[in-house]
Protein backbone atom coordinates (compact mmCIF):
# COMPACT_ATOMS: atom_id res chain seq x y z
CA UNK A 1 0.00 0.00 0.00
CA UNK A 2 2.85 2.12 0.70
CA UNK A 3 4.87 1.98 -2.27
CA UNK A 4 1.59 2.42 -4.01
CA UNK A 5 1.21 5.67 -2.51
CA UNK A 6 5.01 6.83 -3.42
CA UNK A 7 4.71 5.87 -7.23
CA UNK A 8 1.78 7.84 -7.18
CA UNK A 9 3.03 10.68 -5.50
CA UNK A 10 6.36 10.45 -7.94
CA UNK A 11 4.31 10.70 -10.95
CA UNK A 12 2.28 13.35 -9.90
CA UNK A 13 5.27 15.23 -9.18
CA UNK A 14 7.05 14.04 -12.55
CA UNK A 15 3.66 15.72 -14.30
CA UNK A 16 3.87 19.09 -12.71
CA UNK A 17 7.40 19.83 -13.03
CA UNK A 18 7.70 18.97 -16.67
CA UNK A 19 4.82 21.36 -17.37
CA UNK A 20 6.46 23.63 -15.27
CA UNK A 21 10.00 23.34 -16.88
CA UNK A 22 7.79 23.62 -20.24
CA UNK A 23 5.97 26.46 -19.63
CA UNK A 24 6.73 28.26 -16.80
CA UNK A 25 10.30 29.02 -16.74
CA UNK A 26 11.12 32.12 -18.78
CA UNK A 27 14.84 32.24 -19.06
CA UNK A 28 16.12 33.24 -21.33
CA UNK A 29 18.82 31.27 -22.07
CA UNK A 30 16.57 27.88 -21.97
CA UNK A 31 16.60 28.26 -25.93
CA UNK A 32 13.98 26.65 -28.07
CA UNK A 33 16.29 23.94 -29.71
CA UNK A 34 17.38 22.23 -26.56
CA UNK A 35 14.99 19.38 -25.53
CA UNK A 36 14.51 18.87 -21.96
CA UNK A 37 12.28 15.84 -20.48
CA UNK A 38 11.80 14.76 -16.57
CA UNK A 39 12.74 11.20 -17.28
CA UNK A 40 11.73 9.97 -13.53
CA UNK A 41 11.14 11.83 -10.06
CA UNK A 42 11.92 9.90 -6.43
CA UNK A 43 10.62 11.15 -3.95
CA UNK A 44 11.95 10.38 0.03
CA UNK A 45 9.51 8.38 2.22
CA UNK A 46 9.39 11.81 4.36
CA UNK A 47 8.50 13.84 1.48
CA UNK A 48 11.39 15.94 2.65
CA UNK A 49 12.79 15.56 -0.72
CA UNK A 50 12.39 15.10 -4.53
CA UNK A 51 15.42 14.21 -6.55
CA UNK A 52 14.32 15.15 -10.37
CA UNK A 53 16.38 13.29 -13.18
CA UNK A 54 16.00 15.50 -16.39
CA UNK A 55 17.69 14.50 -19.96
CA UNK A 56 18.77 17.28 -22.00
CA UNK A 57 19.50 16.39 -25.23
CA UNK A 58 21.89 18.85 -26.77
CA UNK A 59 25.61 20.26 -27.37
CA UNK A 60 27.83 19.81 -24.24
CA UNK A 61 28.12 23.59 -23.59
CA UNK A 62 23.76 23.85 -24.01
CA UNK A 63 23.88 20.78 -21.51
CA UNK A 64 25.50 22.15 -18.93
CA UNK A 65 24.37 26.01 -19.34
CA UNK A 66 20.64 24.40 -19.44
CA UNK A 67 21.10 22.21 -15.79
CA UNK A 68 22.93 24.70 -14.20
CA UNK A 69 19.54 26.72 -14.62
CA UNK A 70 17.38 24.37 -14.05
CA UNK A 71 19.29 24.23 -10.42
CA UNK A 72 19.31 27.76 -9.95
CA UNK A 73 15.38 27.64 -10.47
CA UNK A 74 14.58 24.85 -7.86
CA UNK A 75 12.93 27.13 -5.77
CA UNK A 76 10.52 28.45 -8.85
CA UNK A 77 10.02 25.04 -9.38
CA UNK A 78 9.30 24.07 -5.94
CA UNK A 79 7.08 26.98 -4.90
CA UNK A 80 5.10 25.20 -8.56
CA UNK A 81 5.15 21.89 -6.49
CA UNK A 82 3.44 23.21 -3.59
CA UNK A 83 0.99 24.57 -5.42
CA UNK A 84 -0.20 22.09 -7.39
CA UNK A 85 0.29 18.80 -5.71
CA UNK A 86 -1.26 18.48 -2.25
CA UNK A 87 0.86 17.41 0.11
CA UNK A 88 2.09 17.60 3.96
CA UNK A 89 5.11 19.26 2.74
CA UNK A 90 6.35 20.49 -0.49
CA UNK A 91 9.64 18.54 -1.17
CA UNK A 92 13.21 20.28 -1.94
CA UNK A 93 13.95 19.82 -5.56
CA UNK A 94 17.40 18.02 -6.86
CA UNK A 95 18.05 18.30 -10.50
CA UNK A 96 20.09 15.69 -11.94
CA UNK A 97 21.29 14.95 -15.18
CA UNK A 98 20.15 11.33 -16.63
CA UNK A 99 22.12 10.13 -19.83
CA UNK A 100 19.71 7.31 -20.29
CA UNK A 101 18.28 8.48 -23.28
CA UNK A 102 21.54 9.06 -24.69
CA UNK A 103 22.79 6.12 -24.03
CA UNK A 104 20.07 4.12 -25.09
CA UNK A 105 20.32 5.98 -28.62
CA UNK A 106 23.70 4.97 -28.89
CA UNK A 107 23.32 1.31 -28.11
CA UNK A 108 21.05 1.79 -30.79
CA UNK A 109 23.25 2.90 -33.14
CA UNK A 110 25.89 0.41 -32.48
CA UNK A 111 22.50 -2.65 -33.13
CA UNK A 112 22.29 -1.22 -36.62
CA UNK A 113 25.97 -0.91 -37.31
CA UNK A 114 25.94 -4.51 -36.24
CA UNK A 115 22.48 -5.89 -38.56
CA UNK A 116 24.07 -3.90 -41.47
CA UNK A 117 27.78 -5.54 -41.08
CA UNK A 118 25.69 -8.96 -40.76
CA UNK A 119 23.17 -8.26 -43.96
CA UNK A 120 26.52 -7.47 -45.89
CA UNK A 121 28.09 -10.66 -45.30
CA UNK A 122 25.19 -12.92 -46.22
Amino acid sequence: MVKYRAGRINEEVKKVVSSIIQNDIKDPRLSSNILISVTRVEVTKDLGYATVFVSILGNDADKELSLKILKKSAGFIRRGVGKEVKLRVTPEIIIELDNSIEHGMHINDILQKIKKTGENND
